[in-house]
């Protein structure tokens, strides 16, 4: 470790930069498209000496300065600056000890959760059965036994499944994604995951079987980007050539515009926005959907195979969509937030808290562990990636998804516990442009000789000579590494170990594709520092002539320069720290070069799949020298690496990726829309009855006549409903003919009340263009319904009947937490009648009903039994009920009390598909996402909410909520979620954030709910509102909870005019 004259040089320079002072550090805000944050030298030279240097050698420094101080002012800086850097590194060790603590307590609660599923599980097993339990001993299988054992009853996908012409929804949101000239390395978001998804898509459309692949990614308008990303469809592939296909086959980007249209966002400002693609994505399906139906489907909708989340945000997005259409998911998490969370906190520059305000780290997470809750099958490039990445997921234990796997081939009862599975597909690559020479023993990496194949001097890549430019002998093997200037490449490590190590100097040359450059200045605060330290150890070891490290370069040159290398008998190297997969290393055994490789991460798969190189620590340098010398001096080693690593390398290639990646897909649990799909068009008047058409106007009639001024259905007929069309007022009154009038001040005849109520085989909702959904969740303090919830209803409805054309296309549907004995109690005990509604959505989202559908003999209503199958996906009741009362009534370090309960199972108010709590003591209940984790970590996957005003606790399935209901709705009906309009309080259920963001229509009353129960929602630490609801809205407007029923209608119509 270097001594205190280090630490003075340090302080020197940094007085040397021009820095009166230096202020506490804080992170660096993260660059975006055209941000110019300049290189500073002095946070430079501060993180050297924070992170390089150990407190007491500061505390040493400084107490010299303080004893030798004289009256200059140098001396003065130097002793305040010293005392400033002794308490950075203070506080980065008070980070590092909040970390282990962090850690423990999360260990600690994984080992708690583990022993509650012990616990409940281990009775449905005999004693022989418990020895394999959690805990015990894991017999570990050889890999040809764990691959007989995946796939022994999993038939490989193959060219058997030509006729099965499959859908594919493949989900990358961020970056700029085209199919052509990708700008790869423009910025953070437009990188290696680009051109994955992108060669994906291509792909899978030329595997047997698959009919067409939406690569769905956001429209972008900006003129920052270029216009190819505003086009809404882009073809990037037909498909296979020898099959017949129609003319929507073939692999498509599709582009779905969300959030502000005008500007290019970086991934960490889309979260506020993904409802509203998923909505538009939903929109886009549904016609595929039909359209594919209607070509190949004999006229039934072709639902997607699989949706396919890459990355949190498109993860998130493939959970809401999947739920939504009740189609499998599947997930690839590329890089993972918990992970990047671990190392941000072991450098100990940032608070947990200036993480999350940068990155949106904590949205990100919940992001990937309600992908985890939802997704079939997790892919993974590596190993490393399941047990060291995911395994620090709540949503993910190792040992229990061994264990559930286990039970499930059993036949044993798992108690509602799921767990994803996981399953390593390595990328694939497209060698079909790879040149590769065969032997090159005889060219011996004479450049002279393979500049002189050339014909002439333009037929050499100029790549090749931008490189050779700064060789002094350009003939020596070249050692090469192609990765950006980033601190976890430990490019720097390479050049030291390059530069020390006098044999290798003599025997090659070293070349750097470091990312492209115009100025150092203009560089990100990071790879700046990175690249002036290469610049400074090529200068302290005199390399010049020895390393090349070109400034720019373009996608299609790296070919070439895997050629120029493999030409000199080089050898590729990524010294990373840790590497989650390394495309590159693919690439470049691909043009036959030999690797080294980090010993951390996905290389180590790699290598045993292509036995073509050596691995090393990172952090050992003389490692490093040693591999790198050994494979550039002994040629037979060379030659033998370079022959397996072009032999084995087709287990890479995208055919055998995408043939592993269906049969996995093959092996989930396949689900899809069980309903029939015959229910009449509405232009088809003769299909549907005479008590259908008797209905819509009754429908009409009666939702513009809740004030109650009127007692009978033909007194409350408002002509002006049917506007100034003659033909529509003679069926209104032909229709009226039919109808027996009931006498003047008697009561309503038998047959009247029959024929009012009379149940209609398919819900009106079918023929509404417009959705008014009324969520306003008003209770009082007991959690019962406020009464001024049926004056709102009563406003809203006189609203919609001032205006005849709104009234005549508009549905009217209530969303609430009540269940459906009390709601019906409630709208009784204010003259309403359930008929007045399209639908009802009771219970937080868990049942829909459709008031005069679906009904039993003795006219009871029924909720729709298809929405039922439709969240029931992962839903189990058995153990979240054991689970949630031990949860809820014990504390850390103490036994669950049956006298001290915080809780009471209501009865009344639960249902197949919800289990609902009383609240006896809610200063004691536990926030939402604090038992979400506990119940994640156990395996169970539900949809947890607080809601009527604090005193109720729900829980329903995973993938059901008041705004899922809503997208089942578009799905069931095919009344589009952009024609909604939902109104809402102030504040509400915990759920009430869900209910804000999306492509319909939102209306804020004001001063209408006292409070909520949004307090119970989140910790302190979790993510914010702001990444759930967006800031500003042209579809979100407010309006005073007083409002008259003129100014309701006229924002209502101002919504529904606003463009999307």
């Amino acid at each position: 470790m270097a001594g205190n004259e280090w630490i003075n040089g340090y302080l020197e320079a940094i007085l040397d930069s021009g820095a009166s002072a230096i202020e506490e550090h804080k992170p660096a805000p993260a660059v975006s498209v055209g941000d110019n944050t300049g290189f500073n030298p002095t946070k430079y030279f501060v993180e050297e000496v924070v992170t390089g240097v150990d407190e007491s050698d500061l505390h040493r420094t400084w107490i010299k300065v303080v004893a030798t101080r004289n009256t200059r002012e140098r001396s003065s800086r130097l002793e305040n600056m010293c005392w400033r850097i002794w308490h950075l590194a203070r506080k980065k060790k008070q980070l590092e000890w909040e970390d282990l603590h962090r850690l423990a307590h999360r260990k600690w609660e994984r080992e708690q959760g583990r022993k509650d599923v012990t616990d409940d599980m281990s009775e449905d097993l005999s004693e022989g059965e418990k020895g394999d339990f959690l805990g015990e001993p894991v017999k570990v299988d050889s890999p040809r036994q764990k691959f007989d054992r995946n796939f022994s009853n999993v038939e490989v996908w193959s060219d058997s499944n030509k006729e099965k012409k499959l859908y594919i929804v493949l989900i990358s949101l961020h970056g700029l994604v085209r199919g052509e000239n990708m700008e790869l390395g423009r910025d953070s978001d437009t990188g290696g995951q680009i051109k994955y998804v992108v060669e994906l898509a291509r792909a899978l459309a030329k595997m047997p079987g698959v009919y067409r692949v939406d690569l769905f990614t956001r429209q972008v308008l900006s003129s920052e980007v270029d216009w190819n990303y505003s086009e809404p469809t882009e073809m990037l592939t037909t498909g296979p050539e020898d099959a017949d296909l129609g003319e929507s086959s073939g692999a498509y980007i599709v582009r779905i515009p969300f959030g502000p249209r005008d500007k290019y966002l970086r991934k960490e400002l889309l979260w506020p926005h993904i409802p509203e693609f998923v909505d538009g994505a939903l929109a886009h399906i549904l016609n595929m959907s039909k359209a594919l139906g209607e070509q190949i489907g004999g006229g039934k909708p072709v639902w997607p195979y699989v949706i396919h989340g890459h990355y949190a945000d498109a993860g998130d997005s493939a959970a809401l969509l999947s739920g939504a259409l009740n189609v499998p998911m599947v997930l690839t998490g590329h890089s993972l937030g918990r992970n990047k969370l671990e190392q941000l906190l072991k450098q100990g520059r940032q608070s947990k808290e200036d993480i999350n305000s940068t990155y949106r780290i904590m949205r990100r997470i919940e992001a990937e562990e309600l992908s985890l809750d939802a997704a079939e099958l997790v892919i993974t490039s590596t190993k490393q990636e399941i047990e060291e990445q995911w395994g620090l997921y709540d949503g993910f234990d190792v040992k229990l998804e061994k264990v559930l796997r286990a039970r499930a081939r059993r036949g044993v009862n798992c108690h509602g516990r799921f767990m994803p599975r996981m399953a390593v597909i390595p990328p694939g690559m497209d060698f079909s442009n790879v040149e590769v020479q065969e032997d090159i023993s005889e060219a011996d990496g004479d450049i002279t000789t393979l500049t002189n194949e050339a014909s002439s001097p333009r037929a050499v890549p100029s790549i090749w000579s931008e490189v050779m430019r700064f060789l002094t002998n350009p003939h020596k093997p070249m050692i090469l590494a192609l990765s950006r200037p980033d601190p976890k490449k430990n490019i720097t490590t390479l050049v030291k170990a390059f530069g020390e190590c006098r044999p290798l100097r003599e025997l090659a040359n070293l070349t750097l594709i470091m990312g492209n450059r115009d100025d150092i200045d203009e560089m990100s605060g990071g790879n700046a520092n990175v690249l002036i330290t290469v610049l400074k150890l090529i200068d302290k070891y005199d390399l010049y002539g020895q390393v090349a490290f070109p400034k720019h370069h373009k996608q299609c040159d790296v070919p070439d320069i895997y050629r120029l290398a493999g030409k000199t008998k080089g050898v590729f190297i990524n010294p990373a720290f840790i590497e989650p997969f390394g495309l590159t290393l693919i690439e470049a055994a691909a043009h036959g070069l030999p690797m080294v490789a980090t010993q951390n991460g996905g290389p180590v798969d790699i290598n045993r799949a292509l036995n073509n190189g050596l691995l090393v620590d990172p952090h050992d340098q003389q490692a490093i020298a040693d591999a790198l010398l050994k494979l550039v001096s002994e040629k037979n080693l060379w030659q033998e690496c370079r022959r397996n690593g072009l032999r084995n390398i087709h287990l890479f290639s995208w055919p055998e990726h995408c043939r592993t990646y269906l049969t996995r897909v093959a092996a989930c649990r396949m689900r899809y829309p069980q309903w029939q799909t015959d229910t009449p068009a509405d232009e088809h008047a003769a299909e549907y009855s005479l008590n259908d058409s008797l209905k819509d106007v009754m429908d009409m009639s009666l939702r513009l006549s809740i004030d109650g001024d009127k007692t009978s259905l033909n007194e409350s007929i408002d002509m002006a409903a049917a506007g100034d069309n003659p033909e529509v007022q003679d069926q209104v009154k032909k229709l009226l003919s039919k109808m027996k009038k009931p006498e003047p001040g008697g009561r309503e005849s038998d047959a009247d009340r029959k024929l009012t109520d009379v149940p209609s085989k398919y819900p009106m909702l079918r023929k509404r263009r417009k959705l008014i959904v009324l969520a306003v969740d008003c209770y009082d303090s007991k959690g019962a319904p406020e009464k001024k919830m049926i004056h709102l209803i009563q406003e809203i409805v006189k609203a919609l009947k001032l205006d005849a054309q709104f009234a005549r296309h508009s549905g009217f549907v209530l969303s609430t937490a009540m269940p459906m004995s009390e709601l019906t109690e409630f709208l009784k005990s204010g003259n309403i009648k359930l008929n007045d509604f399209d639908a009802l959505i009771c219970s937080s989202g868990s049942e829909v009903y459709y008031p005069g559908t679906y009904t039993e003999e003795g006219g009871k209503i029924c909720a729709d039994p298809d929405y039922a199958s439709h969240i029931e996906y992962r839903w189990g009741s058995d153990g979240l009920k054991k689970t949630i009362w031990k949860l809820m009534n014990t504390t850390e370090g103490s036994k669950p009390s049956e006298s001290s309960s915080v809780i009471e199972h209501d009865v009344k108010s639960s249902n197949s598909h919800c289990l609902s709590y009383v609240m006896k003591d809610v200063s004691k209940a536990r926030k939402v996402d604090d038992m979400r984790q506990k119940l994640r970590m156990r395996g169970l996957r539900c949809h947890l909410m607080y809601c009527r005003n604090s005193t109720r606790m729900q829980v329903i399935p995973l993938l059901a909520s008041r705004s899922q209901a809503l997208r089942y709705l578009f799905v069931r009906w095919r009344l589009n979620v952009a024609n909604m309009c939902v109104i809402l309080g102030e504040t509400g259920d915990t759920d009430y954030e869900e209910m804000i963001s999306g492509t319909h229509k939102t209306l804020i009353m004001k001063d209408v709910v006292g409070k909520g129960s949004e307090e119970l929602l989140r910790t302190s630490g979790s993510y914010l509102r702001d990444d759930i609801v967006p800031g500003d809205s042209p579809l979100v407007a407010q309006i005073k909870g007083g409002a008259t029923a003129e100014e309701i209608i006229d924002t209502l119509k101002q919504l529904f005019k606003s463009p999307m």
